[in-house]
């Protein structure tokens, strides 16, 4: 029987989490469909699939744009990932660097 994957958190994560399930977690806490202390540590795929589908459900409000945003919310993305960049750089990431997390 194959052992399911599971994702390490978003703190232990590869690439300092700038990864596809780093994303989908940033954009949950933009979309307050998680809070933004949930790193989703444990988690198997099909749990973070869930996630992923409500996440894409959000962004095509917005047709998947920054831009389109409304204001409060397009300055909360600005917040998070302008901390996840840093965070990320801190932990030796390059943004020519990409990588899958869940092993």
């Amino acid at each position: 029987m194959k052992t399911p994957k599971i994702y390490p958190g978003l703190d232990n994560d590869s690439n300092g989490g700038m990864t596809t399930v780093g994303n989908i977690i940033r954009d949950a806490w933009l979309f307050e469909i998680l809070p933004e202390t949930e790193t989703c540590e444990g988690w198997n795929v099909a749990r973070i699939d869930v996630i992923y589908q409500q996440v894409n459900n959000e962004w095509d409000k917005y047709g998947s744009m920054v831009s389109s945003l409304p204001d409060e919310l397009r300055a909360r993305h600005k917040r998070i990932y302008d901390e996840a960049i840093a965070k990320a750089k801190t932990r030796g990431w390059s943004p020519n660097t990409i990588s899958e997390d869940i092993d």
